[in-house]
């Protein structure tokens, strides 16, 4: 009896063992549930390191910010995990415009310098806005637009983390600009005077 228990045992670790994780599989197809799982006896270490948070994203862009994603795409470990990070770099000037992660709320930590952020409410558009310095820890929920700006003069730094191992990204500016929607059409929308929305179609890199 106690040899049966023990093999009942095993065998339920064995199976628990078997889904721990889903390494991601990069080269197969993308899902609505992610990436299908790279074979057990293919999975190694590496595919639950990255190392590229250490390195500064390059900051000389239209909005002077770059941001270092570990995402599934670069970090196959966190597939099917609900968790990601990535690093953000804003040069003295720097910006990220209003913007949305559809797939998954985020939390920023200041490492250097000093950044102001934010994000608006669906229901009543309620602002909250925050000059975070070093060791500050702010959340900006599924969905909501939000920004961040450098607050000093100095290079800052956050490690940003999110609660999906791919929370998509929408620009506001690039949505509304980067596109080939009409400028008739996009003015009649944003309420903005068409010679403007030309203006910025031709910043952004957006026709029509």
């Amino acid at each position: 009896m106690i040899h049966i228990l023990f093999l009942i045992v095993l065998l339920s670790t064995s199976s628990t063992n078997a889904a721990d994780f889903c390494v991601a599989r990069l080269k197969g197809p993308v899902t609505p549930a992610g990436y299908a799982c790279k074979t057990p006896a293919k999975v190694t270490a590496n595919d639950f390191v990255f190392s590229g948070l250490g390195i500064a994203g390059n900051t000389t862009n239209l909005i002077k910010a770059a941001v270092s994603p570990a995402f599934v795409g670069q970090f196959p470990g966190v597939n099917g995990l609900g968790l990601s990070i990535a690093r953000l770099d804003l040069a003295p000037g720097g910006v990220v415009p209003m913007h949305t992660h559809p797939g998954g709320s985020e939390i920023l930590f200041v490492v250097q310098g000093s950044i102001v952020a934010g994000f608006i409410s669906s229901s009543a558009n309620t602002v909250y806005v925050k000059k975070l310095k070093k060791g500050d820890v702010m959340v900006f929920p599924q969905g909501l637009l939000h920004f961040q700006i450098n607050a000093v003069g100095i290079n800052s730094i956050a490690i940003v983390s999110f609660s999906s191992p791919d929370p998509g990204l929408q620009i506001l500016d690039y949505a509304l600009f980067a596109n080939d929607l009409p400028s008739e059409l996009v003015e009649k929308t944003t309420f903005l005077d068409v010679a403007l929305v030309k203006k910025l179609k031709a910043v952004l890199g957006g026709t029509g």
